[in-house]
């Protein structure tokens, strides 16, 4: 009895679930080896910090790619969100700092809301929907600020991607508190099972009562209401408001939302493996700038991830 139970073991099922865990420990030993720095408290932080960033786009990724979609404008959301509160949160303007990152989350969630609207109720494929949306936030971004930075922000708005409470970022603290939320709305909330279902099966779906187009709009506000937030918290930390903030950041997004075990074709995924996923890739962001690689080839390493990632959830789909 006791050999059968060890030959039930499914050592390739373990892999999938938590070979991403292995990986983040692998990384992290390998560099370092190469860059004791790279563990020191100091450079976890700062990693932290910058891979914020990523998370809140991943965090909205898996909720569209649960959903079988993908969202390809993230990046220039970003920039259009930062942008926007940039604009608001200029000293002479003399408004108040909350009003600046309101104005981030709201364009934001609009941004999103109309990606929604397309891919759910005009039948627009996601990945050309988004696709357009990629240019036409880009687009909104140039002709907000004439293609020019937006310095001059108010000390209160700096704080929010640049100070800590105690030595812990402030957007860590952020990001910290999204995943709890997110976690209770996907794990313990109907709306989160509906979300899966909807990934699963959108036609056994919508027999059963559920309002697929909704759910499906609903998950590209969130996205891009995460993207919002990334936005704001980016321009606060490079201090000005740039045309070109968040761009390519939607592959980072993918990446981290992929290598995570989130399955393209939807119905399929962990949040925990999300955090897992954006960890790898600011892990290795880091990694690779310490080790002063070339950023063609710190491309390259990323497009090879992605590659790789999706190749694993298509074998672990044909099990």
């Amino acid at each position: 009895m006791e050999e059968s139970k060890k030959e039930k073991f499914d050592f390739r099922g373990f892999a999938a679930k938590y070979g991403v865990v292995f990986g983040l420990a692998i990384i992290f030993i390998f560099f370092t080896i190469m860059k004791p720095k790279f563990s020191s408290i100091e450079n976890i932080l700062n990693m932290l910090r910058q891979t914020s960033i990523n998370g809140f786009l991943a965090i909205g990724m898996t909720f569209v790619v649960l959903t079988g979609g993908i969202d390809l404008s993230v990046g220039s959301i970003v920039g259009a969100s930062g942008m926007f509160a940039a604009l608001v949160a200029r000293q002479e303007t003399g408004l108040p700092w909350y009003l600046a990152v309101l104005v981030g989350l709201m364009i934001g969630f609009l941004l999103g809301a109309v990606n929604g609207f397309i891919v759910a109720y005009l039948k627009v494929p996601a990945f050309i929907t988004t696709l357009g949306m990629l240019s036409i936030a880009r687009g909104i971004t140039f002709m907000a600020s004439d293609a020019k930075p937006v310095p001059g922000l108010s000390e209160e708005f700096l704080k929010i991607g640049g100070g800590s409470l105690g030595i812990i970022p402030i957007p860590i603290i952020v990001l910290a508190v999204t995943l709890i939320v997110c976690y209770i709305v996907l794990y313990k909330t109907r709306y989160g099972r509906y979300v899966y279902a909807t990934g699963g099966n959108a036609v056994s779906a919508r027999i059963s009562g559920i309002n697929v187009k909704k759910i499906i709009c609903s998950v590209y506000m969130i996205s891009g209401l995460l993207a919002g937030i990334a936005g704001v918290i980016l321009t606060s930390r490079v201090t000005s408001g740039l045309s070109q903030g968040g761009t390519g950041y939607e592959v980072d997004a993918i990446a981290a939302a992929v290598i995570g075990g989130n399955s393209l074709s939807g119905g399929r995924g962990r949040l925990w493996g999300t955090i897992i996923g954006f960890l790898i890739m600011g892990a290795v962001n880091n990694g690779l700038d310490m080790l002063a690689v070339s950023s063609y080839w710190q491309l390259i390493i990323k497009g090879s991830i992605i590659i790789g990632a999706v190749m694993l959830d298509s074998l672990n789909e044909g099990k």
